[in-house]
């Protein structure tokens, strides 16, 4: 466990080194030393190695590399926020300290994670409901109705309530695995089972077409359904349940085009994008651009002109970094997103626990489903989407259900420990 702990403290100083370089760099560049968010980095990486010693000490010995791989996101966040709105730097670096301060604990409560599956319909009703909250009370900010302003709060309940989604569809599908992989009902050249048992599944593409109308949220409805159906085809094996995901939803979003015009214009401008330039399609042209002229190698921090992308901060963050970082930069992101997406499937492969293997697995999923979405919206490869990107965009919702998210992550792969022993 030393040797795990000592792995993990130096790949966090790594990590804190490319912190400060970046924020320091950011800041040279304009000419004027920024001492307060040099603070501010210094308190965040502080912040990293005390919750690395914290859990190594209370004897908690979970995957190393989960820590250092987010502190890498967040360095690489902080930097480009610092560089687009310096403004929010500091609100930015308050979400982070909340993140990890829940990040502890969601790792203690997950410990007795198995316990959590009793409680199925409980996670699954929150989980609605929070969806639900959106869609009745949500308030139209930047096309789409994901957020909730409460008073001074203001959040988004999509990005909690995946939590509450993967809960319930990982006890529900680990309880009735059999029944699922051993389909009785022949339709054709597909086979599934009975219809009760996949009521769930009907009631998420339910939901998420509402999501897709009256929410106007693309992004939130494919990652909801994605994860549902990923979930079913990881429990049982059976390819016919992503077909039938995917006619369902073809047949739904199909339905919507022709009915709300909304959604014709946000497919249109995917489409063709180069109709309407300085206008609807405005943002992803300029995120095109953006991607254009960063080239191999970026024009360098500073030097390249994101600010023209509405939104920069948020959805479109992943082109910023692409325009001054270049490819390598964003590449460099996707590597650092694909070892930890593959050690959070490693984390599900090696537990022993059904329930804990399909919590991992829909967490996988989940954190997968919205990297692609939002990077394949940036880049046109699909239409826009209103998630974020996680550990980098701006936004308090997002940093704290993702620490969450990662905290259990982190308590799985633990258990998984301890069994090796």
């Amino acid at each position: 466990m030393t040797n795990i702990g000592q792995l993990e403290r130096n790949l966090l100083v790594v990590a804190g080194i490319i912190m400060l370089h970046g924020v320091a760099a950011v800041s040279l560049a304009h000419g004027v030393i920024n001492y307060i968010a040099l603070g501010a980095i210094c308190s965040i990486f502080a912040g990293f190695m005390l919750v690395n010693t914290l859990l190594r000490r209370m004897g908690h010995a979970g995957d190393p590399l989960l820590l250092p791989l987010t502190a890498l996101l967040v360095s690489i966040g902080l930097t480009t926020i610092f560089r687009l709105r310096p403004d929010l730097f500091l609100v930015q670096v308050i979400w982070i300290g909340v993140g990890l301060s829940v990040f502890l604990v969601s790792v203690f409560l997950s410990r007795r994670l198995e316990q959590v599956a009793y409680f199925k319909y409980i996670c699954g009703f929150i989980g609605v409901s929070l969806l639900l909250t959106a869609i009745v009370f949500g308030v139209d900010i930047g096309g789409h109705k994901s957020w909730v302003i409460i008073g001074p709060i203001r959040f988004q309940p999509s990005e909690f309530a995946k939590i509450f989604i993967v809960l319930f569809l990982a006890a529900y599908l680990s309880e009735r695995r059999e029944l699922l992989t051993h389909a009785t009902r022949h339709y054709g050249p597909l086979v599934l089972p009975h219809p009760r048992f996949v009521a769930p599944l009907i009631a998420v593409w339910g939901i998420t077409m509402l999501m897709f109308i009256l929410q106007r949220d693309m992004g939130a409805a494919l990652l909801y359904f994605g994860i549902a159906i990923l979930m079913a085809y990881m429990v049982s094996g059976r390819l016919s349940y992503v077909i039938i995901g995917l006619v369902l939803f073809l047949i739904g979003s199909v339905i919507c085009y022709k009915l709300y015009s909304h959604i014709q214009i946000r497919v249109d401008i995917w489409l063709n994008p180069w109709a309407d330039p300085n206008g609807g399609a405005y943002q992803i042209v300029q995120s095109l651009f953006a991607l254009g002229s960063g080239g191999i190698m970026g024009t360098g921090l500073t030097y390249g002109f994101p600010g023209m992308i509405p939104e920069v901060h948020t959805d479109f963050i992943f082109a910023a970094i692409g325009e001054e970082m270049g490819l390598m930069g964003a590449g460099a992101v996707i590597i650092i997103y694909i070892i930890l997406i593959y050690r959070a499937f490693r984390a599900s492969l090696l537990s022993i626990m059904p329930f804990s293997m399909m919590v991992a697995g829909g967490l996988a999923v989940s954190m997968a489903l919205q990297i692609f979405l939002i990077i394949g919206g940036v880049i046109k490869f699909f239409p826009l989407t209103g998630i974020t990107l996680p550990f980098i965009s701006y936004g308090g919702s997002s940093i704290v259900s993702n620490f969450i998210l990662l905290g259990m992550l982190f308590s799985i792969s633990e258990v998984r420990c301890y069994d090796a022993k």
